[in-house]
């Protein structure tokens, strides 16, 4: 086959390394991609949500499946676009997507199916959002509906905290479009964990699940990020948990979607928060996370491929999907600055020896290459340093290895990602 894979991020580069290993790829071409996937395939310059161009690419190079990797793209049509130029995409319409574009239209399929989450309500009037979160108190959280790349969530644990983060999504546009509808709701206690399927209208197939760590500073401090660091497989949450999970929180969704003559197929991304009373659901994403991929990605011992594949052709039952018993360790390296201003720029030295250290795979997000050559910080999460391990502790003290290796002016990262999973 084929493929175009859609992205430019660490969990594009692991996406493209995984498929690379699958014996049925004959190209495969990345939009836009980073230097880490020009090394596996053959970078196009496209954006990742330009689907005019996107789609005029695939028609001319005859791709057979096209992967999207973020959101944006999804938000924007691809799918859609490319069943109109009948080519296979391994992911959900737009319409589909909204489970990630609205965080009120998540809300309303949640009550529809009787699906357990916090309570929530939707606010688009700064004044009346700050009279309910009076009324419910703190901590509570303040989500922008749209998409706004992992940072549209503020934990507020007090009045203050959560009155200010209404006022600068709703009134000074902190967040954009995307913060000019927010959705309030009460904080959940708990571990959180993310879950990951594929699905195609009424099937659901676990793919597996991890442990994600949000906020930029050690002991869960600091304002939330798009990611720091993953663990899978997670503490106390067995496959038999999983698959109860999905039972409870993807099928019904999956039912209710079709109800609404909406078909889902694609990769379904469920954040959890494992409470007291049993998983409740924080959040849909509609595609595979990052770090999360990549920390799930180097257990995979299946052939990607095929998978998406029968995903994209509406065969699912036909995809075969096993992983390895070892745990891996995901570490994200943070430019200076993320997440509010990230400085660029920096030169990066000690990626290639950090990735050959036994067990590490160093996975590129915000880089590109200067004039000179050298690989330099562009964006606000820079790398992904991941290991395998036959425990949490070994690939964790492997990941921590790596990272030793790399260097660049500014640099950070947490040094407790994992930790948790080390507890008795």
């Amino acid at each position: 086959m084929r493929v175009l894979l859609v992205g430019s991020g660490g969990r594009e580069h692991a996406l493209a390394a995984t498929l690379a290993r699958s014996p049925q790829l004959a190209a495969l071409f990345i939009a836009p991609g980073n230097p880490g996937t020009a090394d596996i395939g053959t970078n196009v310059a496209i954006k990742a949500d330009d689907v005019p161009a996107l789609i005029a690419f695939a028609r001319e190079n005859n791709i057979d499946l096209v992967v999207p990797g973020p959101e944006a793209p999804l938000v924007a049509g691809l799918a859609d676009a490319c069943a109109k130029a009948e080519i296979a995409c391994a992911g959900p319409t737009r319409a589909a997507a909204q489970l990630e574009g609205s965080k009120k239209f998540t809300k309303e399929i949640c009550y529809a199916a009787s699906i357990p989450t916090a309570q929530g309500e939707y606010f688009t009037n700064a004044d009346k959002a700050i009279t309910y979160v009076r009324e419910r108190g703190a901590p509570i959280v303040i989500k922008a509906d749209g998409l706004a790349a992992g940072k549209g969530v503020v934990v507020a644990q007090t009045l203050s905290e959560a009155e200010d983060a209404i006022r600068q999504m709703l009134n000074e546009g902190s967040m954009g479009d995307a913060g000019r509808h927010i959705v309030i709701e009460d904080c959940l206690e708990g571990e959180e964990v993310s879950l990951f399927a594929f699905c195609s209208g009424d099937k659901a197939v676990l793919i597996g699940a991890a442990q994600d760590h949000k906020r930029i500073g050690d002991n869960d401090t600091g304002p939330n990020t798009g990611g720091m660091g993953a663990v899978s497989p997670p503490r106390g949450f067995s496959r038999e948990d999983q698959e109860k999970a999905l039972d409870l929180l993807v099928r019904p969704m999956l039912h209710e979607m079709l109800r609404r003559g909406i078909s889902f197929r694609g990769v379904i991304f469920a954040g959890l928060m494992l409470t007291k009373t049993g998983p409740q659901l924080i959040e849909y994403n509609v595609r595979f996370g990052d770090p999360e991929a990549q920390a799930l990605l180097i257990r995979l011992t299946s052939d990607l491929l095929p998978a998406l594949k029968a995903l994209a052709d509406g065969t699912l039952e036909t995809a075969s999907i096993t992983f390895s018993d070892k745990a891996a360790v995901s570490l994200v390296m943070a430019a200076e600055g993320y997440p509010e201003k990230p400085v660029t720029g920096a030169v990066i030295s000690g990626v290639d020896a950090a990735a050959a250290l036994q067990g590490v795979q160093v996975f590129q997000a915000g880089t590109k290459t200067n004039d000179e050559g050298d690989l330099v910080v562009a964006g606000g999460r820079v790398l992904s340093v991941c290991a395998l391990g036959d425990t949490v502790r070994e690939a964790r003290d492997k990941a921590y290895a790596g990272v030793k290796k790399i260097s660049w002016k500014g640099a950070q990262w947490r040094t407790d990602i994992g930790a948790r999973a080390l507890e008795s």
